[in-house]
């Protein structure tokens, strides 16, 4: 393919993701090309030099001969979840034995209502997606992925029971039910889905998420998670909180305001120990009031 004049440099044409062979027959890249301005992702499946988890997904369709199906984690993040790094393997529902590097190849059924598309890609609906996820990601890691795709607001744990329904003999089946046992659609990261499920291993499952509060008409914060009922907030500080100094005086400031209407403030940074946060917590509920089950 000829490179184009920008600004004075030599530049290629970006292709996106393509399979090599059938640019090589239309005359729309030569070998030299392949080699010096494409990425190999898959077997005859080149892209940019630096591809993202979509065009990834995309590669790994166009791989299978655009006969296979996007799933798990690559699927959810096609459906807008956050947190998921461009480089993890591509779940595929599709039939084969030998699939390449960076393609996880599953073998399952599954029915026309359960697939959408996008992009042109065929990817697992929401609701089956996470009913893939939570059967075979070990527990804390589906809870995490799950939660992800249901803060999204696209899908509800509701939809993925007449999956269970339908497939009774899947393998994981039971490992999903619990983990939607512990889902929840108010974690923003999964930071937050690791210290709700810290607090619930521990007895101490927080009622609530995402809890605002307000002076007036006017947000003063809102929790991560917590007990309203109890006035007790939990918050996660990432390292922004301690390093950015507007944001450290905001909570000074929205301290000082929920103490003055009797909130108990639990904030947890990454370098407290498991014993440390579940103490704290546990106080703040002692002086509420609160007795474990």
């Amino acid at each position: 393919m000829a490179p184009l004049l920008v600004g004075g440099r030599w530049q290629h044409r970006v292709m996106g993701v393509f399979i090599g062979s059938e640019a090589l027959a239309a005359g729309r890249v030569t070998r030299n090309d392949l080699r010096r301005h494409h990425k190999r992702m898959f077997p005859d499946v080149y892209g940019p030099p630096e591809p993202t988890i979509r065009d990834r997904a995309r590669g790994a369709w166009l791989w299978s001969g655009r006969r296979g199906v996007v799933a798990g984690v690559a699927a959810s993040a096609l459906h807008w979840a956050k947190y998921v790094d461009d480089d993890i393997p591509i779940e595929m529902l599709w039939r084969n034995g030998h699939p390449p590097s960076g393609l996880i190849v599953r073998n399952e059924a599954y029915a026309a209502d359960e697939i959408t598309t996008y992009d042109g890609i065929p990817v697992t609906t929401p609701a089956r997606t996470i009913f893939d996820l939570g059967r075979h990601l070990d527990r804390d890691a589906a809870v995490a992925r799950i939660d992800a795709l249901l803060w999204v607001g696209r899908v509800g744990i509701d939809d993925v029971q007449p999956l269970i329904a339908r497939y009774p003999w899947a393998r994981g089946r039971e490992q999903l039910k619990a983990a939607l046992e512990l889902t929840d659609d108010g974690a923003e990261s999964p930071r937050e889905t690791w210290l709700r499920l810290l607090l619930t291993g521990a007895g101490m499952r927080p009622t609530d998420t995402q809890i605002p509060v307000y002076d007036g008409n006017r947000l003063i914060t809102k929790f991560d998670m917590g007990w309203k009922h109890l006035k007790l907030g939990v918050q996660y500080d990432g390292g922004h909180h301690q390093t950015d100094r507007e944001q450290y005086v905001r909570d000074q400031k929205a301290l000082h305001k929920l103490e003055a209407r009797n909130w108990i403030v639990i904030r947890v940074i990454k370098e407290d120990s498991d014993n440390d946060i579940l103490a704290r917590v546990a106080a703040g509920l002692f002086r509420r009031g609160w007795r474990a089950a």
